[in-house]
């Protein structure tokens, strides 16, 4: 029968390593939200579940230490989760001491934080392994030699980076990956203050879509391409084929290319994607290329974004319906099996919500989420006002429920019964209408 262990400061086993050689196949670990200092330790059961308790991440300071000169955590079971754990400050003699060195197949990592490491994660080759990383953040990673990276995935199966925010990383890439197949969906991937190389670098090649994400290279950055593909030989035993759909993609250096392919990449896909700054769209050529209803534009002021200065690439107000994104994109079909309809949106930090689902398609990361809107509201027009308002909102109107939803999309209030009050940031907010006959309306309000 499987275990669950308890750890933390107050607890009968006070450090995670003290469980770590007692442990058994399925068992679960619940490490209390603490710091846990220089407690590095090896994991070699198998179907482990390793989970922090909050409020708060269980906070792993290696405090420049490692177990075996390797990594804070060293995985050798198969199947484990990790979820709500944080890992830093891992160094070691060979410069690339990780949070987590995974040996075993098939690893789980959710919700969790890696930071100050030479590498966030480290994971070697293991041709049968599936990776998922998701709802993570990863920063400030990489010793500053180049060989180091915020993640560094070698030779697995598969590799699903999703939801996930990965910026600032030290020299290396902000993700690298040689897995023979990739899915990175709806992550923010940026350089930020850091000094990275490549956003995303796929030195191997491998059957790889890239959907729904958020990159931004700065002018701070050690590499002028964005997103690299196969530069260090088309290795893997996989199609060479990229889908690149939906997603914002900003060079904010005076040069540069947004994809370098190795010559030979037998598939090049991309639709619907914004492409802005200065660079060149694609450096080199594949075999076959279907590129359509890509906007590239080296001005990233004339697109109109609400505040690209903060990395909010949604379309601002009142620039909807006018802007050369909205509407304009395509569905693209299909990668084999694999729909590329992008159906989901990056929510910042390390979290996503559900792509509108609107007739039309709009190019980039976002969706404009509104397919009705009021442009004007008064009261004597029965509808909701003021507009702009500072902390509260009426109706003369009979409404069933009001929702209020920031730009990014998350609901931030509602009510059954106006007047709403609020105290909200200054900005532009959405609000949801149902009326008493289930019809809903949308409406933009400006808080000052």
């Amino acid at each position: 029968m499987a275990t669950t262990w308890l750890v933390g400061p107050a607890k009968v086993y006070t450090k995670p390593s003290q469980v770590s050689t007692l442990v058994n196949d399925g068992d679960t670990v619940l490490i209390d939200a603490a710091v846990y200092i220089a407690d590095v330790c090896y994991w070699g059961k198998n179907n482990l579940v390793l989970k922090g308790v909050g409020p708060g991440y269980a906070h792993l300071d290696a405090n420049n230490t490692a177990y075996g000169g390797k990594a804070i955590w060293v995985i050798g079971g198969d199947n484990t989760l990790v979820e709500n754990i944080e890992f830093s400050k891992c160094t070691v003699v060979d410069k690339n001491g990780a949070g987590i060195r995974q040996e075993g197949i098939n690893l789980h990592v959710n919700h969790c934080y890696f930071h100050h490491n030479e590498n966030g994660i480290l994971a070697g080759d293991n041709a049968g392994s599936k990776i998922l990383i998701e709802k993570s953040e990863f920063g400030f990673n990489g010793y500053g030699d180049g060989l180091s990276h915020n993640l560094y995935i070698n030779h697995i199966d598969t590799l699903v980076f999703q939801y996930n925010y990965s910026h600032d990383a030290h020299v290396g890439h902000e993700l690298k990956s040689r897995a023979k197949t990739h899915y990175i969906l709806y992550n923010r991937i940026s350089t930020e203050l850091g000094t990275d190389s490549r956003n995303i670098d796929l030195p191997n090649g491998g059957l790889t879509v890239i959907m729904g994400n958020i990159l931004n290279q700065q002018q701070n950055s050690q590499n002028n391409n964005m997103i690299g593909y196969g530069l260090e030989g088309l290795a893997n035993a996989a199609f060479n084929e990229v889908y690149v759909i939906n997603n914002t993609i900003i060079n904010e250096k005076n040069v540069g290319s947004f994809f370098d392919l190795k010559i030979g990449t037998e598939k090049f896909k991309a639709y619907n994607n914004v492409c802005a700054g200065i660079g060149t769209f694609m450096t080199n050529t594949a075999l076959v290329v279907d590129t359509m209803h890509n906007l590239i534009n080296a001005n990233i002021n004339t697109l109109q974004f609400q505040n690209a200065a903060n990395y909010q690439y949604q379309i601002s107000f009142p620039a909807y319906g006018t802007s050369p994104l909205f509407n304009t994109g395509i569905n693209a079909g299909m990668a084999g099996s694999y729909s590329l309809l992008a159906d989901k949106i990056y929510v910042h930090p390390q979290n996503f919500a559900s792509r509108c689902s609107n007739a039309s398609i709009d190019i980039g990361a976002y969706e404009e989420c509104a397919p009705n809107i009021i442009s004007h509201t008064s009261e004597a027009d029965g509808q909701i006002y003021p507009n702009p308002t500072h902390d509260m909102l009426y109706s003369t109107l009979p409404v069933s429920t009001l929702k209020m939803f920031d730009m990014m999309g998350k609901q931030v209030a509602e009510t059954n019964n106006l007047p709403l009050s609020f105290h909200l940031p200054s900005g532009i907010y959405l609000l949801q209408i149902e009326d008493k006959k289930g019809d809903f309306f949308y409406q933009k309000i400006q808080v000052d």
